[in-house]
């Protein structure tokens, strides 16, 4: 800011040239120059100052002239949609991202070894994939499959699941193939936002991260977690780290043998090294849990569980099974 008022005060003011000075000083009378010390000294310090104000506003209008432009102009601030990474679909990503994995994380190595690589392939567009998500949501797998099995024939087969088609079910309708009215009131709500034009299939497939996530829990029904797995199993995305899921959280406690589950805010610091491959390294959390889940005991009595342990697996078996409900 200094520089700035600096440089408007010398351009305010023209400078004085060195030949002006010199004029200006042989005009006087010869005799005021010579028998007035006085007059000469002041003369002499007044040319001095013109030429040191000539000689700094030269230094600065030359660097002014190298000066590189302002890397950071003020620009009217606006969404944009980056197209994201290469998805885990794409032939051999799964791979670079083992690789990488193996390399950052000695423990999650091991892990590695010990499981079959992931596939990440969907079958079904982002629309199809979200109403799947939303019929699937609080319901036993066998449960929810038959209710999206009816589903499925209501609208005449997995080709016709579409905004128009989707908007076309009445409630009752929904309601007599087993989706409850609020279900049927988030199916709506995403088929109104596709057909408006909010959300297409295009721009969700080219949304970055974060643009996404803001978009889709805008939808009825549809919470971080499910834009997680949407964004790991539907959309292939290689960076999602879902922080909230217990499954997850429960698979780095025991990766790296802490005594307590990490919380949610703590994820993003256990897990930075994985990036950008983080939906691999949940991927491997799940199967890690897997295999330490006990096996179904004997049938001989036992006393019951306390609660904490019961719902402590019940949430360890949902996680595993949404997590396998989008292939």
């Amino acid at each position: 800011m200094g520089e700035q008022t600096h440089s408007q005060t010398l351009s305010s003011t023209p400078p004085v040239s060195a030949s002006a000075s010199a004029s200006a000083s042989a005009a006087l009378p010869a005799t005021t120059r010579a028998s007035d010390p006085a007059s000469a000294a002041s003369t002499s310090r007044a040319s001095a100052a013109a030429s040191r104000a000539s000689a700094a506003a030269s230094r600065l209008k030359k660097k002014e002239a190298n000066a590189s432009p302002d890397p950071n102009p003020a620009k009217k601030h606006r969404l944009t949609f980056s197209i994201p990474g290469q998805p885990l679909s794409a032939a051999g990503e799964v791979g670079v991202a083992i690789r990488h994995l193996r390399a950052v994380d000695p423990a999650l190595a091991a892990v590695i070894d010990a499981h079959e690589p992931p596939v990440f392939q969907c079958p079904h567009r982002p629309f199809h994939s979200l109403v799947r998500s939303i019929l699937y949501q609080q319901l036993a797998f066998k449960a929810a499959a038959s209710v999206y099995s009816r589903f499925l024939a209501l609208l005449g087969g997995e080709a016709s699941v579409a905004p128009d088609a989707v908007l076309a079910l009445s409630p009752h309708q929904l309601r007599q193939i087993g989706v409850s009215p609020r279900k049927a009131s988030y199916l709506h709500d995403l088929a109104r936002k596709y057909a408006s034009g909010i959300l297409s299939d295009a721009s969700i497939v080219n949304m970055d991260d974060r643009s996404l996530a803001a978009m889709l829990t805008m939808v009825k029904g549809i919470g971080a977690w499910s834009v997680h797995m949407f964004m790991i199993f539907s959309l292939a995305r290689p960076d999602v780290l879902p922080s909230a899921d217990l499954g997850v959280r429960k698979g780095v406690q025991m990766l790296y043998a802490l005594q307590d589950v990490p919380r949610p805010s703590q994820m993003d610091r256990l897990c930075e090294r994985w990036r950008p491959y983080r939906s691999v390294g949940a991927w491997y959390m799940w199967r890690l849990i897997e295999s330490k889940v006990p096996q179904p005991a004997p049938p001989i009595p036992a006393l019951p569980s306390p609660d904490g342990q019961i719902m402590l697996q019940q949430q360890q078996q949902q996680s595993v099974i949404q997590m396998i409900i989008p292939f």
